[in-house]
């Protein structure tokens, strides 16, 4: 295999690149060889056990589909809902006790390669703002409709990768965002008004009465806001939180009070009341206080109480707290220990929500809570929960003496079995139970599934987060690996049975672990990994994500960043584990070029006779793609670890 003789002197370290010319996938040599590992991975797949088995298992848990909560402008509600046997979502439209498909990407593209990826209705109902991509590019077309009709209600405006869109009271105008910059569009012109434009990702809100519009501005772990009074000519920003060290999400309640939801002084998170003509900090009155441990995930404002999300130990709760003195009056019940998500309610209040719940063995679902009675009931799904698994919720003690917990699913027995290690660890972003075809199709298959909730997450609150960024990145790895260990320790598996999986930073997480421990593995599944820790930030949305790595122009963080690079770490003549790269060659969020430098890289070092293999995918990109192709590859990910920890 050609090895370049690539060297950088960085900040006076001598780093070797022998892979860079993987890097440019228009280079003969680099398609040349991703021709013979499409070729290596085609006669390897044809050979594997299990492989159709497990896709048969795998469709089978995906015939539940979804349904999403309701959002409800004027006298219609919009949701979207997938049947069984859809390969997207579709979404719907009810008025007058009458359903309607508006937004159908398979009407729309047949291939299956087309995708809903935001959608939001005007404050009247008629009007539609959806944005739909091709080929798992992200970057997508924004579109308006006509809702009645059916028609386009204006021209297509194109590069508003996952764009909000905050309509006008008038439903003739929205803000949007387009190429990093918040910008204001009036149905049928042609030029936009440009509001704000910084290095960030927006989040746009207008409140229900129309007047406030709230603009936040995410980087990395802190986000700046503004408030607009459009009511005043000009629409001027007001600064209401910049450069502080701090995530706050604020909103206008139907009430007229400003909401404010802030880690600010509160790492988990508290809820502040204020005025909206005086929103600055210093004008906040706290309502909710803070609960250590149990961070913020949902706020909804009703006509008479508050609902409070939260998220202990990675189990959701829905708390009920007087509007006006912020005190807990009790808890809506919920079908089980799971995860809530989606919470809406109707833009002027009421005392109706709605919210989604799922766990690991029950299919998401939709639920309608009655304030005035009490009452949760089922709106749409079928939430049949999957029986003869059980869930088991492990602590356990990382390398620094700090607790960690796990979720184990498996069937009951004591034996060692099989067993995936899962985990992420990275951007805040907690890893609740939900149901997955790909978890219960391994464990009814007789293994054992393990999600480890490591620092780097939010299960815990924004100090947990913090404690697995930047220089702390070794603690998620740590945890992890304290995590296999402990599995080992307590009789679930054995290392000859243990297999990872992590896909995104998760898939940078597996790379660090096989290339730290290789020896307590059998096997690992690593897709569409961020893996070359100097180089992530020329490529894909690597720039953005400097806040959380930091950055390799910095002489500290350089050397933070090095310690841990996967890639930098592959030793020759070592016996790594058995690995599969799953990569998309649309995907725009990771480039693929980390997992073709990281795979000749295995290729050519290893000393085992386990295989290392890419499967590269072509029409699809990070997320959401056909749910028939996600099957495709998850049987092959099951089949190919099932392979190599001995489940038969």
């Amino acid at each position: 295999m050609r090895r370049s003789d690539v060297v950088e002197v960085l900040h006076g370290h001598a780093v070797a690149d022998p892979y860079r010319w993987l890097e440019d996938p228009r280079d003969p040599d680099t398609a040349a060889w991703q021709a013979d590992q499409d070729e290596r991975w085609r006669a390897y797949a044809a050979k594997l056990p299990g492989r159709y088995s497990f896709r048969a298992k795998v469709a089978a848990r995906t015939r539940t589909g979804m349904v999403s909560p309701p959002v409800w402008r004027g006298d219609r509600h919009f949701f979207l809902r997938r049947r069984a046997g859809q390969d997207h979502p579709v979404l719907y439209v009810v008025h007058a006790g009458v359903e309607r498909a508006l937004v159908d990407p398979m009407h729309l593209d047949p291939s299956g390669q087309t995708t809903l990826d935001h959608w939001t209705p005007s404050p009247n109902g008629l009007l539609l703002a959806y944005q739909i991509s091709c080929g798992g590019d992200e970057r997508s077309t924004l579109h308006m409709l006509d809702v009645t009709s059916g028609e386009p209600a204006d021209e297509p405006i194109d590069d508003c990768r996952y764009s909000p869109v905050a309509w006008l009271p008038d439903s003739r105008a929205f803000y949007f965002v387009r190429a990093r910059q918040v910008r204001l569009h009036h149905l049928g012109e042609r030029d936009d008004l440009i509001v704000c434009a910084t290095e960030a990702s927006y989040g746009l809100e207008i409140s229900s009465d129309g007047r406030w519009l709230t603009i936040s501005a995410a980087l990395g772990s802190r986000n700046d806001l503004w408030l607009v009074d459009l009511a005043e000519p000009g629409h001027h920003l007001r600064a209401v939180q910049v450069g502080v060290d701090a995530v706050s999400a604020m909103t206008v309640g139907p009430d007229g009070r400003l909401y404010v939801a802030t880690t600010q002084d509160a790492p988990s998170g508290r809820v502040c009341v204020g005025n909206p003509f005086h929103p600055e900090p210093e004008h906040w009155q706290e309502l909710i206080a803070e609960e250590p441990g149990a961070p913020l995930t949902e706020l909804a404002v009703l006509d008479d109480v508050l609902l409070v999300g939260r998220s202990r130990h990675a189990l959701s709760e829905l708390g009920i707290h007087d509007r006006e003195t912020g005190k807990r009056l009790g808890e809506v019940p919920l079908p089980g220990l799971g995860s809530v998500g989606g919470l809406t309610t109707r833009p002027s209040g009421g005392c109706e929500a709605w919210f989604s719940y799922t766990d690991s063995v029950t299919p998401g679902a939709v639920y309608r809570y009655d304030a005035r009675s009490g009452v949760v009931e089922l709106w749409d799904g079928t939430p049949s929960p999957i029986e003869g698994v059980e869930s088991h919720q492990i602590s356990f003690t990382s390398k620094d003496g700090t607790t960690v917990r796990m979720v184990v699913l498996a069937k009951p027995g004591t034996e060692p079995r099989p067993t995936i290690l899962y985990g992420y660890g990275g951007f805040g972003l907690s890893l609740t139970p939900s149901y997955s075809a790909f978890t219960l199709a391994w464990v009814e298959a007789g293994g054992v599934f393990v999600t480890a909730n490591l620092r780097g997450g939010g299960e815990e609150g924004e100090q947990w987060h913090q404690a697995g960024t930047r220089e702390h990145k070794q603690n998620v790895i740590d945890d992890f690996l304290a995590a296999a260990k402990t599995l080992i320790n307590e009789g679930w598996t054995t290392s000859r049975q243990l297999a990872l999986c992590g896909e995104s930073n998760g898939g940078l997480l597996v790379g660090a672990a096989i290339t730290q421990r290789p020896d307590l593995f059998a096997a690992a599944v690593c897709s569409a990994p961020v893996l070359d820790m100097l180089r992530y930030e020329l490529s894909g949305l690597g720039p953005s994500w400097v806040p959380e790595y930091g950055t390799a122009g910095d002489p500290a963080q350089f050397a933070h960043l090095l310690a841990y690079s996967p890639y930098h770490r592959v030793a020759a003549g070592t016996a790594y584990p058995a690995v599969l790269f799953t990569v998309f060659e649309g995907d725009t969020r990771v480039d693929p070029m980390h997992a073709r430098k990281m795979c000749a890289a295995l290729q050519e070092a290893t000393s085992s006779s386990r295989p290392i293999l890419l499967r590269a995918e072509s029409g699809t990109g990070h997320a959401g793609g056909a749910v028939s192709r996600g099957v495709g590859l998850a049987a092959d990910m099951l089949a190919f670890l099932g392979a190599h920890t001995g489940l038969t």
